[in-house]
């Protein structure tokens, strides 16, 4: 089953207008409405299901610098300064932690992977190092393994899934955004050439600005507008245990497990080595878009077939904005976990961990992670369309950058500042003839 997420009050009424109108409840749509919410801007965010049903709430909770491709490292520093300061913006405590994150290598070439990295970070001043064997037993106590090494950077941190989306989409309401759940946005209108209003299943809205934060849909909301968004889905798998003493307090990734202490002592669980994947529709229409990403990952893909070729198959394409869209027939992708891996990286642990000997698993389950053919995020004006913005294709790296990426569509979407530089999470990319350059993380 999937975990529980804290609830967010709907609101009922929609409003005649709005400035800004985000379609997604997402990490990266709340983070944007509570930015909006700040500077004053009237915004009005639509979710089909709840807040973070989705992957936003069925993450590792991992907010991690190392490891990222160096296009995201801008993003992912400001977004740890920003986990910093969530506890004031949302008057929660969502869980972040600056634990620190260790990567374990298991072989000399696991080790000089992480030193090739290591040259990425140093040069956008990451604290990151290399470990020795010695210092990772004295980092983990009770391991009972070898490692050869390790790349360690005390300055990550974690948070809880289940917990942030929803303290960021509160604290934005109480800032004066409005927020619909269980309300679909079935399509845009447009007056002379560009963005006009939304119309959702419960009515219209006028806006001059569309942020879609789609997350695993969102490529499927664009096919509607005749824009090609390649997105493909990997599937999570993930457990998690009952509270357990004696256990890491960092966040470690090793030889086919991952693992995240939770506040209520438990732990989050994944396998962290093999990423599977359905074979659906897109799988052949993005073919050629995603062949250089799934040769450099070709060792850890696992293609699967199950009954969502068919689903997806079946599923309108285009459709009236007085009928039903997909976005309700479907409120929350909610798949299954794959036990085999949840039991390849629970043996794992264990011989790594004795201390995981006995533990008891709570429950577990699955999610679709949203995934562009380079791995980076795509936050960015659709310049064929004036006023729709994407801010979506997270590529599993989602929760971590989120607040960032969230406050970045927020900039761009209003002509602001911009946080980061966003020219490499430019749309444009994928039509203007640039090369697609996947550079797979460790």
């Amino acid at each position: 089953m999937p975990p529980l997420v804290d609830p967010v009050p709907s609101d009922q009424q929609l409003p005649n207008s709005t400035e800004v109108a985000i379609i997604g409840g997402g990490i990266i749509g709340v983070s944007a409405a509570l930015t909006l919410a700040e500077r004053g801007i009237p915004v009005a965010l639509f979710e089909k299901g709840h807040i973070a049903g989705e992957q936003s709430s069925r993450n590792w909770g991992w907010c991690r610098q190392q490891g990222r491709d160096p296009r995201e490292l801008p993003l992912i520093i400001e977004s740890l300064a920003l986990w910093r300061k969530i506890h004031q913006r949302t008057r929660c405590d969502v869980g972040f932690r600056q634990c620190g994150i260790l990567y374990l290598a298991n072989t000399p070439k696991a080790v000089a992977d992480r030193e090739a990295w290591l040259q990425h970070g140093l040069a956008y001043g990451v604290e990151s190092r290399m470990v020795s064997t010695k210092e990772i037993n004295e980092l983990l106590p009770g391991s009972n393994a070898q490692w050869a090494g390790g790349l360690y950077t005390p300055t990550d941190g974690r948070a809880e899934p289940t917990i942030a989306a929803p303290a960021m989409a509160r604290a934005a309401r109480q800032l004066g955004a409005r927020i619909f759940t269980q309300t679909a946005v079935r399509g845009i209108e447009t007056s002379g050439g560009r963005i006009s209003g939304v119309i959702t299943e419960n009515g219209s809205v006028r806006c001059s600005t569309v942020i879609l934060a789609g997350g695993a849909w969102s490529s499927t909301f664009c096919r509607s507008l005749d824009l090609r968004l390649p997105l493909l889905m990997t599937i999570g798998s993930v457990f998690r245990t009952a509270p357990l003493n004696d256990a890491p307090e960092r966040s470690v990734s090793g030889a086919g497990f991952a693992i995240r202490k939770r506040l209520d002592g438990g732990y989050t669980v994944s396998h962290g080595s093999i990423s599977s994947f359905d074979i659906v529709p897109d799988s052949f229409r993005f073919l050629k878009d995603f062949l250089p990403l799934a040769w450099m990952a070709r060792k850890i893909l696992r293609p699967t077939w199950t009954g969502r070729f068919k689903t997806e198959w079946q599923q309108k394409k285009r459709w009236s904005l007085d009928e039903q869209s997909p976005f309700e027939q479907i409120r929350t992708l909610d798949p299954m976990p794959i036990q085999s891996t949840l039991e390849k990286s629970k043996r794992n642990l264990i011989h790594a961990f004795p201390a995981f000997q006995d533990i008891e698993v709570v429950e577990s389950w699955g999610g679709l992670i949203d995934a562009t053919p380079d791995a980076v995020p795509v936050i960015s004006p659709v310049d064929s369309l004036p006023g729709f913005f994407l801010a979506t294709g997270l590529s599993g790296h989602g929760f971590g950058i989120g607040p960032a990426a969230g406050q970045l569509a927020a900039d761009v979407a209003t002509a602001s500042e911009p946080l980061v530089d966003p020219t490499p999470f430019r749309f444009s990319r994928f039509s203007d003839g640039s090369r697609i350059q996947p550079i797979v993380g460790i």
